[in-house]
């Protein structure tokens, strides 16, 4: 049977992330349950180690909102994506869909609280996890040119719990920390183990899925243990297109060589996906420990691309809008000419065709693809990294923990049913376009030492530390013929072109001269103070400096504070400023893509903001992005067993870092490439760079409840996670622009993601059975369709509801069936009022994806 992860994976993602949202509520549910144990429940209490330098907390104890969920809870849905997965625990979690979207579709843009991927930072195990080599250059305006790390390289089943700092946090752990800090605590059993397969399709049929993972706990030695976790995934691409009208005009004019669809719109197709994660213990005696542990992931992904009219696709197969044939002259020298095909109501002359293809030394991509072509973009994502450390109390009664860690990221583009136009008959169809990575090194030194102060009852944890960290973003040159200029678009004997493009067309590949290898280090200070001034009162303080290599210094500092109100309610805030430092890779990148702009497709070349181009048009060196975050909420936990937490943030950006909006080469601007040595410039119509053009302002109030109870004769636990978040951009001109962002983009920014997001579950056990129920809401979105720009390409879909359900059913203690369905209904989002222009049958952004329902039955062995 052949397998197919795409479609599946999404619609996985919707229902284990409402899976993951009832765990989040189970977890906080087990601090509230663990004080009332009548009520039935056997839930542990579970603590976090972010957020705090002290001991850990549990959720209801933490001075800022921090979720944790627990790795059991989190794996119990039917969704594999762990990006999907966190999306119902978390209220102000959010996913897109990354259909046709550049490098977007290998590692999917995720954003906490409105901000934008690369602005959380990622931990696991508490250490920082390395940046994906993988710049998403079309991210939905929100994440446009974002850089961050790729969680989908971690097996879910690996996973202890998983703890969500809802909170600024760059003063306690640096660069990216700006909307919150999510660690991936890992499982340490040195026994025991779980193995689980998985199958799922979609209600259309599509995007079937199968899944293989395993963990196994194993002693090292009689004082430590090697806790091994492994996972293998493949998918079948989804579609849910409908023809193109002009491919549909061509094909009812009689040619029969047009696909249908022309276009898909859908989710990739995983062709594999491996991970593999081993973590490692050994108690060294005397309060001390060595740890390590290792990752390594790898999976090809190939997905889609836009349609080539046959008659229309500027640099292939005409240049003047389809009047003619774009037709090369294979000997420019001989003094004979070819024949000018015209095109009239979707035919070219049949006549001048003929001479054409009679004529060995004339040349037209009609010829090789009379029906158009649809190139397929894809490419080969590894990641590996190992961490290596001890920690412990020293006999001064100091606690430390040293640490070093090494990570790589590569992404290996790969293109195919294309062609480098340039070289007329003699171009392959298939290229690779060249590759990039991210090497990062890291050094960490943590030390705390509880103080005794005379008057408080607890002592004061002072903590510290030291980091040095080192990042290289390298580009790797494509093969020749991706790069290549032929000569049907530069004669190096007349110095002239004639008229086609340069390159694998779609994804021209990474020329020499682009190619290169860029790095930055920087080394931290930082110090932590938590006090508890009364039983009821605690306070908290840490400040952090940090100096970079390529732009200098930064210091931030943070303030918060828990006040027990009574028995059952407390209220907690904080304030912080935070930062976010440029990456190597947006510093220094280029790239060319082919995307939209005014109803048209173009070959927008993505430059270095010191470019002279870029400078030419306003680009300057980037400098870090600056925060200021306050929060402030209300914990309720009370002895019936409910646990309530409302939080209200504001988080205010300055100098976001993001892609500008599409800039139109002028003639001047290309002449100026090309006096450069960029021979390829003809090729290009406008440019991108990376700049710090715009300020936001992001506010919100996230809700989390949990409540469980008898009924039915057995247990039932309730859980709601809901979100409200509104983000203004700043300075926004009359026109709805700022800076070099377009207006559309600024509304993307604005409103792309739903302002009210929210789910409610509820898990019912009973003896051997299991029943979830999970009801999903999104509210109503503004999408830019496919990144246009224009007034014409601006959608406003409405609020939708979906329905997860899932059955699970013990045969034996080790033995379990669970049959499910996510969007169990099979809603979709509304019809895409601009389905006619590209043949997406729904808005491609949709917030709750466009795959309809999707079924699945799981099985896990655990002993």
């Amino acid at each position: 049977m052949k397998t197919k992860v795409s479609t599946l994976s999404r619609s996985i993602h919707a229902l284990l992330s409402a899976t993951a949202t009832f765990s989040l509520v189970a977890t906080s549910m087990a601090h509230a349950q663990s004080e009332t144990p009548d009520n039935g429940a056997n839930d542990v209490e579970k603590i976090a180690i972010v957020g705090t330098r002290s001991a850990p907390r549990s959720v209801g104890e933490s001075a800022v909102p921090l979720d944790i969920i627990g790795g059991d809870e989190f794996t119990a849905q039917g969704a594999t994506d762990i990006d999907k997965m966190m999306s119902a625990s978390v209220p102000s979690f959010n996913v897109n869909d990354q259909s046709i979207n550049d490098a977007s579709s290998l590692v999917r843009p995720a954003n906490l609280r409105g901000l934008a991927s690369d602005q959380t930072l990622i931990l696991v195990n508490g250490k920082r996890k390395n940046r994906s080599a993988v710049i998403t250059f079309l991210g939905g305006s929100l994440s446009d040119g974002a850089q961050g790390p790729d969680i989908s390289t971690i097996p879910s089943i690996a996973l202890k719990q998983i703890e969500v700092l809802r909170d600024g946090a760059a003063a306690q752990y640096g660069s990216d920390a700006i909307a919150g800090v999510i660690n991936f605590a890992l499982k340490d059993d040195s026994d025991g183990g779980t193995f689980e397969a998985r199958y799922g399709s979609f209600y259309e049929g599509d995007g079937d899925t199968v899944q293989y993972s395993g963990n196994v706990g194993l002693p090292l030695t009689k004082d430590g243990f090697a806790n091994l976790s492994f996972e293998y995934r493949e998918a079948d691409p989804t579609s849910r297109s409908i023809q193109r009208p002009d491919a549909a005009a061509i094909a009812a004019a009689g040619n029969t060589d047009v696909p249908n669809p022309a276009q898909i719109w859908g989710n990739p197709e995983i062709k594999y996906d491996y991970k593999m994660l081993l973590n490692t213990g050994l108690d060294l005696g005397n309060d001390k420990q060595a740890y390590m542990w290792t990752t390594w992931s790898e999976r090809e992904a190939e997905g889609g691309f836009y349609y080539r009219n046959p008659h229309t696709r500027g640099g292939v197969y005409s240049n003047d809008d389809g009047e003619t044939l774009l037709v090369g002259d294979l000997t420019p020298n001989d003094g004979i000419g070819c024949p000018t095909v015209a095109i009239t109501d979707n035919r070219p002359d049949q006549a001048a065709l003929a001479q054409l293809q009679a004529d060995p030394n004339c040349f037209s991509f009609y010829e090789m693809w009379p029906g158009g072509f649809t190139p397929k973009f894809g490419g080969t994502v590894f990641d590996a990294s190992i961490v290596l450390g001890t920690k412990g109390e020293m006999s001064n009664g100091v606690h430390y923990d040293l640490s070093a860690s090494l990570a790589r990221s590569e992404v290996e583009f790969a293109i195919k049913n294309t062609v480098n136009p340039s070289m007329g008959p003699d171009s392959p169809t298939e290229f690779s376009p060249g590759q990039y990575n991210q090497i990062e090194k890291n050094l960490n030194l943590d030390l705390s030492y509880p103080i005794e102060v005379e008057g408080l009852s607890d002592p004061v944890n002072l903590a510290g530390g030291l980091e040095w960290r080192r990042e290289t973003f390298e580009i790797q040159p494509g093969d020749p013929a991706s790069f290549e200029v032929g000569p049907l678009a530069y004669d190096p004997m007349t110095g002239t072109s004639q008229g086609f493009g340069i390159g694998s067309n779609g994804f021209p590949g990474f020329k020499p001269e682009d190619a290169g290898s860029w790095s930055r280090s920087n080394i931290a200070a930082y110090v932590d103070v938590e006090a508890f001034l009364s039983d009821e009162f605690m306070i908290g303080a840490a400040a952090r400096y940090e100096d970079f290599t390529d732009f200098g210094s930064t210091f931030n500092g943070k303030l918060s504070a828990r006040y027990q109100m009574t028995e059952s309610l407390a209220l907690r805030g904080a304030v912080s400023t935070g930062f976010r430092a440029p990456t190597v890779g947006q510093s220094n990148v280029r790239n060319v893509s082919t995307a939209f702009n005014a109803g048209r497709l173009q070959d927008q070349a993505t430059l270095p903001p010191t470019h002279p181009i870029s400078v030419q048009k306003g680009g300057t060196q980037l400098q870090p992005e600056e925060s200021v975050n306050y929060s402030i909420g209300l914990v309720g936990e009370f002895e019936s067993g409910l646990y309530l937490t409302i939080d209200y943030f504001n988080i205010k950006v300055t100098d976001r870092i993001s892609q500008t909006s599409s800039l139109t080469l002028t003639q001047a601007d290309i002449d100026a490439l090309l006096a450069l040595g960029q021979r390829d410039a003809t090729s290009f119509t406008s440019i991108r760079y990376f700049t710090n053009d715009f300020d936001t302002v992001t506010q919100g109030v996230d809700i989390v409840l949990n409540y469980s109870m008898e009924m039915l004769g057995g247990d039932t636990k309730f859980s709601f996670a809901g979100n409200y978040t509104d983000t203004q951009v700043q300075d926004v001109g009359p026109d709805g622009t700022v800076g070099n962002i377009g207006a559309n983009k600024v509304m993307m920014l604005e409103d792309n993601l739903p302002d009210t997001r929210f789910s409610l579950t509820a898990n019912h056990t009973n003896g051997d059975w299991r029943i979830l129920a999970r009801v999903n809401y999104y509210g109503d979105y503004f999408e830019d369709h496919v990144d246009d720009g224009t007034p014409e390409a601006r959608i406003y879909p409405g609020a939708e509801t979906t329905v997860d359900v899932e059955v699970a059913y013990n045969f034996t203690d080790e033995l379990s069936l669970i049959v499910g369905a996510q969007n169990a209904f099979d809603n979709r989002p509304d019809d895409n009022p601009l389905a006619d222009w590209v043949g997406s049958a729904y808005p491609t952004t949709s917030p709750m994806g466009m795959g309809g329902g999707f079924y699945y039955v799981r099985g896990v062995y655990s002993f």
